[in-house]
């Protein structure tokens, strides 16, 4: 999606300030680790990938294909004991992330100086799960972004009793990695602003979901439907509830969020942060077609995020629509002093990245806008995690 261009202001952010969001930095050699702001509930946290691959349908970005996805469940953990915290990235992927993301797709983030392989999450690889029913949610990240951008708020909802299942779409990621070693690049043929492009990515991520969510129902019956058949953690499948699942994405994964649980009545509730509900015009001065979602609204919760620093007549128009035809079932809410990004892992990361003189003041603004982390880290949290919480019925 286009950026709007947000006016620079004067920052003066105090780096104890930056330092009370839990997000720490230190040099390793000649590069900048950072860590990612740690969850606040009182679970310690499991992750596990899965490799999930969808016979029956052909990938749209590469018709020799079937479509196969990468995921990551953060779940409440029975214990920690023996097993290693995992990395954000991997790397092969951090290496691709500073190669093709940092140049081409996020262009705010600095080429180098940092060690994107270093930052590690607050998760422990496989360990096992506790056995209970635990409420599940479903993310999609923002348009040419990984699924690993999305952590801390998976961290956060998994620590406070959740399972969280963070979605990679291979071919609009800048790469995903699978576990033989293969990397899947970015192969879209044209940028989201093309009308055909959108379309296409957007359904493709409503069928990713729907199809994972499928795979989560053979996982809870107790069979394993990783494609390599790799051993998952002990009691994984007893921690899906699926009849408390939500769904939550950012920018065309908000899009995506909303339009799924429209289409699909597993989804209880869900949270679009600051996706547009409309097409692409197809021409000058023509409005772009409405989702169904927005014309028709939702019978069920939904959450729509935004800032103040990405308002448009585009957003006032699919979002207004929405809100009209939900019949009470919607809500909107907004961040002061706040962009895009900030949904994302880059409202922690970004600041740091100033302070060390590894972006631009304007960078930083336009990322993620010109608010104290500490704050807005919290407020992305708090709007989430409760909106959830309070719909999906925890126990």
């Amino acid at each position: 999606m286009a950026r709007r261009t947000v006016i620079a202001s004067v920052l003066a952010v105090a780096t104890a300030s930056l330092a009370s969001n839990g997000v720490a930095q230190e040099r390793t050699t000649d590069a900048l680790t950072l860590r990612l702001p740690a969850p606040t509930g009182p679970h310690r946290i499991g992750v596990t990938t899965l490799h999930l691959v969808d016979r029956a349908r052909r990938d749209p970005w590469d018709a020799g294909r079937v479509r196969e996805v990468m995921v990551s469940l953060f779940y409440p953990a029975r214990t920690v004991r023996g097993h290693s915290i995992a990395p954000q990235m991997t790397a092969v992927a951090a290496r691709w992330f500073t190669a093709f993301d940092t140049v081409h797709l996020r262009p705010e983030l600095p080429e180098s100086g940092v060690d994107w392989a270093a930052t590690m999450t607050h998760a422990y690889t496989d360990a096992p799960a506790q056995p209970i029913p635990r409420p599940v949610l479903l993310y999609t990240p923002g348009g040419g972004d990984p699924r690993t951008v999305g952590t801390a708020i998976a961290e956060e909802l998994a620590s406070h009793g959740h399972v969280v299942v963070t979605v990679d779409h291979p071919g609009e990621s800048g790469a995903v990695e699978f576990p033989d070693g293969s990397v899947r690049e970015y192969a879209l043929p044209g940028t989201p602003d093309y009308p055909q492009v959108f379309r296409t990515m957007i359904d493709t991520r409503i069928a990713d979901v729907r199809f994972v969510l499928d795979q989560l129902t053979v996982l809870a019956a107790g069979q394993n439907p990783d494609a390599e058949g790799r051993r998952l953690p002990k009691g994984l499948g007893c921690a899906l509830d699926l009849g408390r699942v939500g769904v939550y994405g950012h920018s065309a994964g908000g899009t995506t969020a909303a339009q799924v649980m429209y289409e699909d009545d597993r989804m209880g509730a869900a949270v679009n942060l600051e996706g547009y509900l409309d097409h692409p015009s197809v021409g000058p001065g023509r409005e772009g077609e409405l989702f169904p979602v927005a014309r028709h609204g939702v019978d069920r919760p939904l959450l729509l995020l935004g800032t103040d620093g990405y308002r448009s007549a585009r957003f006032e128009r699919s979002w207004s629509a929405l809100l009209a035809h939900s019949r009470g079932h919607a809500r909107r809410r907004e961040l002061n002093d706040a962009a895009h990004w900030v949904f994302t892992d880059y409202a922690a990361i970004a600041p740091r990245l100033q302070i060390a003189g590894l972006m631009t003041a304007d960078d930083r603004i336009r990322l993620v806008g010109p608010g104290d982390p500490a704050k807005s880290v919290r407020q992305v949290r708090h709007h989430v995690l409760s909106f959830f919480s309070r719909h999906l019925r925890m126990r």
